[in-house]
């Protein structure tokens, strides 16, 4: 049985190798905010498992099966935020550190069931991704909305990041996932966008538009 911090040594692997194989023991050390003799530490660890393939002062390597085990992981944390907003009415700003404790409960079975309540969802409130139970994970070809251009309309599909403030902030803008972007104008001088999100404009900064991950509309 994992203990809680092997569990998030495995959530920020998940989270740091999402497009390269490899990850560096800084790159830990930074995102758990941990010394790197700590992680060192448990990368050797990781390593008996075979998990991972560490060798001292080179990037870590990510095997197959560590992969499938960092996506446990995160697949029971997604699918309580769905849960927590499905079935108890939630908003999909207040589920993280709710989920970031009911991830660690260690029985397959109950989250087995959660999976069957929600109908077997593919994606969790924020648009990412939920691993199934091999942890295999979606592929989603997207755009941040700051990479797009004027003249064209897109869907809001997903977010870079889940802080509360900034759900709150979309929320608050009636910007929900699945909504039409149509991108009016783009500023020469800070690349600020105004859009409009149905029948209503906005104005919206860069920062959050490169925050704001969406499709082109077919």
């Amino acid at each position: 049985m994992l203990s809680l911090t092997e569990e998030n040594y495995l959530k920020a692997i998940f989270h740091l190798t999402t497009t390269e194989n490899t990850v560096t023991v800084n790159e830990i050390s930074k995102f758990l905010n941990v010394k790197m003799p700590s992680v060192n530490n448990m990368m050797k660890k990781f390593a008996t498992r075979k998990w991972v393939i560490y060798e001292s002062y080179k990037p870590i390597e990510i095997t197959s099966e560590g992969k499938r085990q960092a996506a446990q992981i995160v697949r029971k944390h997604r699918l309580t935020e769905m849960f927590l907003v499905e079935k108890m009415n939630f908003g999909w700003e207040n589920v993280h550190e709710i989920a970031e404790q009911l991830e660690h409960i260690h029985s397959e079975e109950f989250f087995d069931k959660m999976d069957e309540l929600l109908n077997f969802p593919k994606y969790d409130p924020h648009g990412e991704p939920i691993p199934d139970k091999d942890g295999v994970i979606i592929a989603q070809d997207l755009l941040k909305l700051s990479e797009c251009s004027t003249g064209k309309v897109f869907i809001f599909t997903s977010v870079t990041i889940s802080d509360d403030d900034f759900l709150t902030y979309l929320t608050e803008k009636k910007l929900e996932l699945g909504k039409e972007i149509e991108i009016l104008l783009i500023e020469r001088y800070d690349r600020s966008m105004t859009v409009r999100i149905g029948d209503e404009q906005a104005i919206l900064s860069k920062i959050i538009c490169e925050k704001i991950l969406v499709k082109e509309r077919l």
